[in-house]
């Protein structure tokens, strides 16, 4: 049996909530976005300043507990059964630099939030697909988004980090200042530290020619095909992606949708409406459409072109990168997964990498899979009896189908559960990895955060 935690001793030096399971209100401040998991440490403290997170750290370094830290949760895909958990959510300071274009996010700042400061002076940043996610988590991981071709990943406009690291000291890390330490964070993600604020570049869009294009289920087969074919010489400053989608007959969905399989078609340009029209005609040609949304945006809407859900709930999603795609392909990922096919995944989604992604950063980053040229995603349905072990062994028979297609590496936002050996292992190149492996070992020679798969 554990002795009992002297929390009174932390919640005499932390401004923000201090909770042991028993606790009211526990449950709540470690919930996540994704509800699946069991969420269970033995202490949650909900920071408020940086200084609540530097207690928190020294806390859990003297009672042998191990370190995570949650935003959103969005990224919640395993069980969470000890140690002293660090929610961020209240870490929201924001301000933005007309001048610079630099915006300084606290860790609990969301996308979207940072998509309004910006709007008004004519700026907009290189988000992911959802305003809803947490800005810092997301960004450490890299980020692909709906400009990814045109303005590469979000990583490339992290221009500099605060954290809190294992022995409780504050560090800033950029390009000047613990440089090594800056490269790690961009696209390696964790085991570094509590990351508290970050300074990112802005750019200058007012909007965008963007939207999406639902087809139904007899052209699904054929746009599918022509898609592929259209990316291989698409232009590098046009964003595309397509889900095939079992849309239920909910209230919530469109009338047209409800019920349906549908395959949505979407569409990103950084540009004007006379471009972006001539770029978006060949896709409208491919069938008719059953609703169209392509238009003028505000690039501040720039999530409303996948629309991903806002409300928290049981979600599991697997994936991967891709490597060019090809006819064969098609074939085989329709006899797994197209409308015919009676499978548990209500999103089969796969993104075009390719332009930007391709190129670093002239000093360097920890990304991974910018060779690849294709994201994957196989998103389940939400019922957490299926998460065990049907929606695995259907996911390993289309990854089996399509085993030829898949990128020996992926990117640690698209590796699933980071405790998967497998998965982890595969989210950065060798080299990237060994030197991250390092540089985790220097910054956090006790293993005080919990990151990636257990040891041994």
């Amino acid at each position: 049996m554990k002795a009992p935690l002297p929390l009174e001793d932390l919640r005499a030096i932390v401004a923000g909530p201090v909770l042991g399971t028993s606790d009211g209100g526990f449950a709540e401040e470690v919930s996540a976005f994704n509800r699946a998991f069991i969420r269970t440490p033995d202490v949650a403290v909900g920071a408020t300043s940086e200084a609540d997170v530097v207690e928190a750290v020294r806390f859990a370094a003297a009672h042998n507990l191990r370190v995570r830290m949650q935003a959103t949760g969005h990224g919640a895909e395993s069980a969470i059964t000890d140690g002293l958990l660090i929610t961020t959510q209240r870490l929201y300071a924001l301000s933005v630099d007309g001048g610079s274009r630099i915006a300084r996010i606290g860790a609990g700042v969301r996308w979207g939030s940072v998509l309004t400061a910006a709007e008004p002076l004519g700026l907009t940043a290189i988000t992911g697909a959802s305003g809803n996610v947490g800005a810092i988590g997301y960004t450490l991981g890299g980020g692909v988004g709906p400009l990814s071709r045109s303005h590469g990943v979000s990583s490339d406009y992290a221009r500099g980090f605060r954290l809190v690291t294992a022995d409780g000291s504050i560090v800033t890390a950029d390009a000047e200042e613990n440089s090594d330490l800056f490269w790690a964070l961009r696209g390696g993600k964790g085991g570094f530290g509590v990351v508290t604020e970050m300074q990112f570049e802005l750019v200058p869009l007012t909007a965008l020619y963007a939207g999406s294009i639902f087809f139904d289920t007899p052209h699904i087969e054929t746009v599918l095909r022509s898609w592929i074919d259209w990316s291989a010489s698409a232009d590098a400053t046009v964003t595309t992606s397509f889900a095939i989608m079992r849309l239920p007959d909910f209230d919530a969905i469109p009338q047209p949708l409800r019920g349906r399989t549908v395959l949505n078609l979407r569409f990103a340009y950084p540009g004007g409406e006379t471009e972006g029209k001539r770029l978006a005609t060949p896709l409208r040609e491919l069938a008719p459409a059953i609703i169209d949304t392509i238009g003028v945006l505000p690039a501040s809407q720039v999530g409303t072109i996948h629309n991903d859900l806002t409300e928290p709930g049981p979600g599991w999603v697997t994936g991967g990168l891709l490597n060019d795609l090809d006819q064969d392909f098609a074939t085989e990922l329709l006899a797994t997964v197209g409308p015919d096919q009676q499978v548990p995944f209500i999103v089969v989604e796969i993104r075009q990498l390719g332009g930007r992604t391709f190129v670093d950063v002239p000093e360097g980053s920890a990304v991974g899979g910018r060779a690849s040229g294709y994201t994957l995603s196989l998103v389940g349905v939400p019922n957490p009896d299926l998460f065990a072990q049907v929606l695995p062994a259907v996911a390993n028979q289309v990854m089996s189908a399509i085993a030829p297609w898949i990128s020996p590496e992926t990117t640690i936002n698209f590796a699933g559960d980071g405790s998967d050996a497998e998965q982890f292992g595969k989210a950065w190149p060798s080299a990237i990895s060994e030197r991250l492996s390092s540089l985790r070992m220097q910054w956090d020679p006790t293993g005080l955060f919990a990151y990636g798969p257990p040891a041994g």
